[in-house]
């Protein structure tokens, strides 16, 4: 009976215990899932493709995840308009309230990172920051820019002149053709990417309610604002010195996300910082255009390495690593295809180059073709994004290198004696196995051999081979030194009877 009585104690026990553990589980599941998480993502430095892909991904958890709101936190120069596109569509249909946050102070939302601010459905900056500068960079120079001199409108030298202030108030009165026919070609395209940028930012400012006449003179005329005078100006909505303010400065606050107004609640959410992943981060270097390019001629010359020296295969191998790199690299930037066809031309001579030599046109030409192409490989005017002009020297150089010493490993190659075949013999010695005027046999290269030539030879004497006619060797006088002669030159030879 105490037997029972302590084994069922001990299930009692057990089966508590199990319980115990159970409701914990499910309260820290459920603790889990109801936290109020605010998500902390960066923008900082040149916008690009890896950029676009941690936003995306950091908007995707916060989705995800029920975060309260998304705080982008902004400190860049600008970057591809591409990339500011995309982040801003992913900006505008995210599920989450999204907060734009320059900081820390000292830093700046400049060109991009001033159309992602306006984007965002809360604007806010810390003390000591700035924005502006969203003039995009066109061909022909910048939209707005004074003209030279010389280049004057009619009439634009008069004092307080609707042409010298840059207006013309009959313009929009005038047919469309004499208006586009007035602008040169350069100023026309100009003026679209100009118009575009401004219809672009103005609509952001316009649906968040924020100032867009200031918006515009940023465009067009590169404005920019300290945190203090953009809240003044209305161009954003708050200002806060970290990010404890800013969530308190937000709380409470009604925006519209995807078509439906949502009341901020961030007093207490825990803030969670979303780092780029180990992919991204290796994007953010290959989308570097020298490294793509460096990356591209390694795996050229690890290519042409491993034809040379078939089965050394570690050339190959990195040399198809690195040139698959390179071009995923290459796809991320905004290519210009003349360039990258240069560079291929370039490519292709130079390998044409190693394996039929042609003294160097092939390879010099393919040299030039390719830093051609690398100048102008990628098309943008941001300079984060531009092929260094030390890259392209540096390149130039080492494959002006590798060119000379292929230059001279042929050169040599051409005057080194043949090592295979009859004609590895000229030049050699043989001994005298019987002579008879002038002709007889000698004994070289571990064969009995015909031959012909000096007269008066006697057994055993060294002789030198000077040519070969078919099957006869042409030899010179026991004192003759290595002379050569060309193949099948006419000799003279005693005919005997039943020889040929």
């Amino acid at each position: 009976m105490p037997v029972s009585q302590g084994l069922g104690r001990l299930a009692i026990a057990a089966v508590a215990l199990v319980a115990a553990a159970t409701a914990a589980f499910g309260q820290r599941t459920d603790d889990a899932a109801t936290r109020r998480i605010a998500l902390l993502a960066a923008i900082e430095g040149p916008i690009g493709p890896a950029t676009t892909r941690h936003i995306e991904k950091v908007i995707e958890q916060a989705g995800a995840r029920r975060a309260e709101v998304l705080i982008l936190r902004i400190d860049t120069p600008g970057g591809l308009a591409d990339a500011m596109r995309d982040i801003i569509s992913e900006i505008l249909t995210s599920p989450t309230p999204v907060v734009g946050y320059v900081a820390p102070p000292g830093a700046h939302a400049a060109s991009a990172g001033t159309y992602i601010l306006y984007a965002t459905h809360v604007a806010a900056m810390a003390p000591g920051t700035n924005l502006g500068a969203a003039t995009p960079v066109a061909i022909g120079g910048t939209p707005g820019a004074p003209r030279p001199a010389d280049d004057k409108p009619a009439g634009s030298d008069q004092p307080g002149s609707d042409a010298a202030n840059g207006d013309d108030p009959d313009a929009d009165q005038r047919p469309l053709g004499e208006r586009i026919r007035s602008l040169a070609p350069d100023e026309a395209m100009n003026a679209k990417v100009t118009n575009d940028a401004v219809a672009f930012i103005r609509s952001l400012a316009e649906m968040h309610g924020r100032n867009a006449d200031w918006a515009e003179r940023a465009v067009r005329e590169a404005a920019s604002l300290s945190s203090a005078k953009a809240l003044e100006e209305g161009v954003i909505d708050l200002v806060a010195a970290d990010i404890d303010a800013l969530l308190a400065a937000i709380d409470g606050r009604v925006v519209t996300v995807n078509g439906t107004e949502r009341i901020l609640a961030t007093t207490g959410v825990a803030v969670e910082s979303m780092e780029m992943d180990a992919i991204t981060r290796l994007l953010v270097v290959l989308s570097n255009p020298n490294v793509a390019l460096l990356l591209m001629m390694i795996g050229v010359y690890g290519i042409i390495f491993e034809f040379w020296n078939p089965g050394a295969i570690a050339p190959g191998v990195v040399g198809a690593i690195s040139l698959t790199l390179g071009l995923y690299a290459l796809n991320q930037l905004p290519l210009d295809y003349a360039g990258l066809a240069l560079i291929m031309l370039g490519i292709a001579f130079m390998v044409a180059e190693a394996f039929t030599p042609t003294l160097g046109i092939l390879g010099f030409g393919g040299l030039i073709a390719v830093v051609l192409g690398a100048a102008m490989l990628v098309d943008t005017d941001v300079p984060a994004y531009q092929v260094s002009w030390w890259m392209i020297g540096t390149m130039a150089a080492s494959s002006a290198a590798v060119l000379i010493l292929l230059l001279g490993y042929t050169a040599k190659a051409y005057r080194r004696a043949p090592i295979t075949g009859s004609a590895r013999m000229v030049g050699t010695r043989a001994s005298v196995l019987e002579w008879s005027g002038d002709g007889g046999f000698v004994w070289a290269d571990g064969e009995r051999w015909r031959a012909t030539g000096a007269t008066g030879l006697a057994a055993g004497a060294s002789v030198p081979i000077l040519g070969i006619h078919g099957l006869v060797l042409i030899v010179g006088a026991a004192n003759l030194g290595a002379t050569t002669v060309a193949e099948g030159a006419p000799i003279r030879r005693r005919e005997r009877e039943g020889e040929t």
